[in-house]
C-alpha cells in the first residue's frame, strides 16, 4: 500500500451493554468484538459514518498505510 492510503485505527473504549442494538451492530461490523479491542481499517467515508454513529464508544487515530496493515474486522488484538 504504498498509494498513501490513509488508514483508521480504531479502539473500543467503553461498553455497548445499554446502547441500542444498531450501535452494538455496527461495532460488531467494524469488527470490535471486545472491550479494548482495536481494528485497522481503510479511512472511507462508509467507515467515517459508522465510527460518527458510535464516536462516543471508539477512540480513532489516523495513521499511514505504511504503519499498518487492515485487519478488517478479520482479527483483533486486545490488552489484557
Amino acid at each position: 500500500m504504498s498509494d498513501g492510503t490513509k488508514m483508521l485505527r480504531v479502539t473500543l473504549v467503553r461498553s455497548t451493554i445499554g446502547y441500542k442494538k444498531d450501535q452494538k451492530d455496527t461495532a460488531r461490523a467494524l469488527g470490535l468484538r471486545k472491550l479494548n479491542a482495536t481494528v485497522t481499517v481503510k479511512d472511507h467515508p462508509s467507515v467515517r459514518g459508522m465510527i460518527n454513529k458510535i464516536g462516543h464508544l471508539v477512540e480513532v487515530e489516523e495513521v499511514d498505510a505504511t504503519d499498518a496493515e487492515p485487519t478488517g474486522g478479520k482479527s483483533s488484538t486486545t490488552t489484557r
